[in-house]
């Protein structure tokens, strides 16, 4: 019915029941607007603009037509199209991706063996944890509160800036590289772990089929299905007095991101493709220098590059780029193609290739993770 009689009819049930029994008849009622096309237009079969729920299912799945009720404002009229429901449909893949791909990467984790204790994991690990714990307490309230909306954007935003954009690309160098039961690799399956049984809760409520499937996965599943588990509990937060907390990271971030817009200038201007073929300078402030060197040489894995100098922006060249950064910071960076050898195992650029005769295509970091003691990573 029209939005005036469904209201009403809550309205006139409501006061009838006060005035009978002393109190509400319902414990709670959350009513939502029309459902019109995309120009606002009311659905009617005689303007053929009707896009009906069966067609929607049958085209893209239950999934994505309860994904699509989720990111509108109900509150309002709820919006329809092809073209909305196409860009949902590109919602859905990246987080059904994005988990598909912390699976792919837990399948030889036994979390009662394996599972790093907090104290001995990586920082960034640490973080990526964090940021899951934070952001589950966010989705928790907006769902006690109905804002369906606010989950399906903060979801998405996870999986697309923190994992997708920043966190996943960084790891994939341990998780290839390093020595299979290294802490370094097992730190990354751990925080791996731990994100991918909280995000498949969070989804349970709004993509049911799709959590009940990657439950199936999922090493330590404690019940048939997820729509019968709690919310995970194991997620943790980083106190803002370590010295890399949020504040350290967002800094990393903002400096990673002023590289790849330089790096995407280079690209386009001499061809050079990956970021691993490159070396970047950095020129900066004294305080800036001093939370970017904590870091050492692990600057170059968050980067996902050869090789990171940094130095006093007294000592910047006249084409170093100027950076603005968050905070009144400011960067300059200059970037440039790499001179050396590629390793053929981790594709770093890196003047040790070869020294090892046993193994003349690989570098002196992959020679110690195939025949030596190991890697040992600190931070990232």
């Amino acid at each position: 019915e029209g939005s005036d009689q469904h209201r009403g009819w809550f309205q006139s049930s409501l006061l009838s029941s006060c005035a009978i029994h002393g109190h509400a008849p319902y414990k709670a009622v959350l009513t939502h607007g029309f459902t019109v096309d995309m120009n606002g237009e009311k659905m009617s079969k005689s303007r053929g603009n009707v896009i009906a729920p069966q067609e929607i299912m049958k085209k893209y799945g239950a999934d994505i037509l309860r994904l699509w009720i989720a990111s509108v404002d109900y509150t309002k009229e709820q919006r329809v199209s092809n073209d909305i429901l196409d860009r949902v449909a590109d919602a859905y893949r990246r987080v059904r991706n994005t988990t598909k791909y912390l699976l792919s990467n837990i399948g030889d984790f036994d979390p009662a063996s394996d599972t790093v204790a907090v104290a001995k994991m990586l920082p960034l690990d640490r973080w990526a944890v964090a940021a899951a714990y934070r952001l589950q307490q966010e989705i928790i309230s907006a769902y006690d509160a109905y804002d369906f909306h606010t989950i399906y954007h903060k979801l998405y935003n996870f999986c697309t800036v923190e994992m997708g954009g920043f966190y996943l690309d960084i790891i994939k160098d341990r998780q290839y590289t390093m020595q299979k039961d290294s802490i370094g690799r097992r730190s990354a399956q751990t925080a791996i772990h731990h994100i991918a049984q909280a995000m498949v809760r969070w989804m349970a409520p709004i993509l049911s089929f799709t959590a009940d499937e990657i439950w199936k996965y999922l090493p330590d599943s404690d019940q048939p299905s997820v729509l019968l588990s709690q919310w995970y509990d194991q997620l943790y937060d980083i106190d803002n007095t370590d010295e890399m907390n949020f504040q350290f990271w967002q800094q990393v971030i903002d400096v990673r991101n002023s590289f790849l817009k330089e790096m995407e200038i280079l690209r386009n201007e001499t061809g050079v493709g990956s970021t691993l073929a490159v070396e970047v300078d950095f020129y900066c402030n004294e305080k800036l220098y001093q939370t970017l060197s904590k870091l050492d040489d692990e600057m170059r894995f968050v980067l996902i590059t050869s090789k990171v100098r940094l130095s006093p922006v007294s000592e910047k060249p006249g084409d170093a780029v100027h950076h603005p950064l968050a905070n009144s910071d400011e960067v300059w960076v200059k970037v440039s193609a790499s001179q050396q050898k590629k390793c053929d195992r981790c594709w770093h650029f890196v003047e040790d290739i070869g020294r090892d005769a046993s193994h003349p295509e690989i570098c002196g970091r992959c020679v110690t993770n195939v025949d030596g003691a190991g890697e040992e990573r600190r931070f990232a």
